[in-house]
């Protein structure tokens, strides 16, 4: 059986959820180990997906930018999964990565990928924000460093000519904060991978991009037994019209006089732009 089916970005990250949700190192973890959720709209699906609970958002990539959360709100980006307890740990990531070690998992979204599965995430905050003060603490205590990411993120060129290209204090001027880019280290896990974990099939990307809504989709190409590709459509069904993941509050951008606003470089907004 051959099917064709195309999915857009929040639709593609509750694909991925899926598919991590059904990787048996996830099964086994959840069993008998800890998973640190680092937020993100990607990885907020993923706990939606788990959990049931959505995931504080904060740096966005939007039309006007790279911008920040508009609000200061008192939810958790990052949480901690231990069995069957939930902790939230943004105040202490750094006892959090040291209490892990090579049996834990850490989900960890991107913002860039390369065609060589290099992956690197936007920071916009001093010192890489949360992100900085433990990824790299991640690698030294050998936690397992799972990257789920649309293919939307996909960038021509390589991580390492975009990391050497960004940087906070590099821009004049900038359409929200001036970032900079982290390398990440660890398993890229795309759509495609998720259709594989999910049906077994291998999926091949015919199309990309789109209009009304449809801006970053992807349209994929699956071949494969009958069975497991009605079951794969049904997992599609059920993903198609869903939107944005990550709470709600949290979606709102940030604007000038925001909080984040102090720690923000080159902010062509906070300058008088409009």
């Amino acid at each position: 059986m051959n099917i064709q089916f195309t999915l857009t970005v929040p639709e593609g990250k509750r694909l991925i959820a899926e598919g991590i949700v059904s990787l048996p190192e996830i099964k086994r973890v959840l069993e008998s180990g800890k998973i640190l959720l680092k937020g993100g709209t990607t990885v907020s699906a993923i706990s939606e997906r788990l959990i049931g609970r959505k995931l504080r958002i904060s740096g966005r990539i939007s039309p006007l930018g790279t911008k920040g959360s508009r609000k200061n709100v008192s939810l958790p980006h990052s949480i901690l999964i231990m069995g069957h307890n939930i902790y939230e740990v943004d105040d202490k990531l750094e006892e959090t990565v040291n209490s892990m070690g090579p049996e834990d998992i850490c989900l960890i979204s991107a913002n860039a990928i390369d065609s060589e599965g290099n992956a690197a995430m936007m920071a916009g905050a001093p010192l890489g924000g949360n992100p900085g003060r433990i990824i790299s603490g991640l690698m030294a205590e050998g936690v397992n460093i799972i990257i789920p990411v649309g293919l939307e993120k996909l960038i021509p060129g390589k991580i390492q000519q975009a990391v050497a290209a960004s940087g906070r204090k590099k821009p004049d001027t900038a359409m929200g904060m001036a970032v900079g880019l982290i390398p990440l280290t660890g398993r890229v896990f795309t759509e495609i991978d998720a259709i594989k974990a999910i049906s077994g099939l291998d999926a091949v990307v015919i199309g990309r991009g789109g209009i009304c809504g449809a801006e970053g989709a992807s349209v994929f190409a699956v071949e494969g037994p009958e069975k497991q590709c009605k079951n794969l459509m049904d997992i599609i069904r059920d993903i198609k019209g869903k939107g944005i993941s990550g709470d709600e509050m949290t979606l709102e951008e940030c604007r000038p006089g925001s909080p984040g606003c102090k720690y923000h470089l080159a902010c062509m907004y906070r300058e008088g732009f409009k």
